[in-house]
């Protein structure tokens, strides 16, 4: 009997809100994630693509996670993200995530080297597996744009056998509907859970089978996500299909200007505290016209509309 999936419905792939160093700010993403999780949000992607893990340390992604967890953000309800080019420090902090009462955590493959075959993949994540013993549940990340490395359906099978109730489901931001589908199709029978990692995509892939999502235009627009997640289990087709356009409309808005720049200014906007715009190089805040067009763009999505119609 397929297990009941740990992460169903509404995900926000998290912001992570940086000090005048530059080091996580934990306090402003403590309130960040109860804000979240208050508006409409089942579960937190924290340390993922969004919340720009790969340029933080270990430690510093051990300390967001402890820190949201002893000011009482629900562990059950963190998927974070511990995939890492070493296969040591993925295992370090997967393992911390078990200590800490996290259920999942969200594994990017090893990314810096390309074109590796599935058997390198294969054996990556089973050293994973082994040597944490099994005890957390392992979500793949396929986000073969940033990492060159697509998770195929053979690979996921071969994982599927040798570690059942191991590894339980897909964050899919490849931004192909199609291998979402597919992927539901050859294994959502057996409690493999798909979750899209594109807005766009979430009332689809509901209607598919699939979990639900993990994405980034959540951290501003979750009360959308969540009314097409709400229209969708109530059978209202009609209104999952408004908050879903206005969704696609906020998602298409945020990717005018770079995805994670025009996010935290979004938030900094909408707190009125200019901190949230820091990020850590490469990455560069948005200039003037690029606010200017993603503010205009995304105040034009219907999201007030939306709301004032509730």
């Amino acid at each position: 009997m397929p297990m009941k999936p740990l992460y169903a419905g509404v995900n926000a792939a998290t912001l992570t809100p940086l000090c005048d160093d530059l080091a996580p700010d934990i306090p402003r993403l403590v309130a960040r994630c109860r804000h979240l999780l208050a508006a409409g949000c089942d579960g937190l992607g924290v340390l993922g693509t969004t919340g720009e893990a790969t340029s933080f340390s270990v430690a510093e992604r051990l300390a967001v996670m402890e820190g949201l967890v002893a000011a009482g953000i629900p562990p059950e309800r963190l998927l974070p993200g511990t995939g890492c080019a070493a296969l040591t420090d993925t295992v370090a902090l997967t393992k911390a995530a078990r200590t800490l009462g996290i259920p999942g955590v969200l594994v990017l493959p090893p990314f810096y080297y390309k074109n590796v075959p599935d058997d390198g993949l294969f054996a990556a994540y089973a050293a994973l597996i082994e040597q944490t013993k099994g005890e957390v549940a392992i979500y793949l990340y396929n986000f073969p744009q940033m990492t060159g490395l697509p998770l195929s359906l053979p690979l996921i099978e071969r994982l599927l056998r040798a570690f059942p109730g191991v590894v339980r489901g897909i964050k899919d931001s490849s931004g192909d509907f199609a291998n979402m589908r597919a992927m539901i199709a050859a294994f959502g029978a057996e409690g493999f859970e798909v979750y899209s990692g594109s807005d766009e995509f979430l009332l689809a892939i509901l209607r598919e089978g699939g979990a639900g999502c993990i994405t980034a235009c959540a951290n501003v627009a979750s009360a959308a996500s969540a009314r097409v997640l709400g229209g969708f289990r109530a059978g209202d087709d009609s209104a999952a299909e408004r908050a879903q356009a206005v969704l696609t409309a906020a998602r298409r808005a945020c990717t005018t200007v770079p995805l994670i720049a025009g996010l935290k200014a979004l938030v900094a906007r909408e707190t009125g505290d200019e901190a949230w715009e820091r990020l850590r190089p490469p990455l560069t805040p948005l200039g003037a016209a690029d606010r200017a067009r993603l503010f205009a763009a995304f105040d034009a999505a219907g999201l007030r509309e939306l709301a004032a119609a509730a």
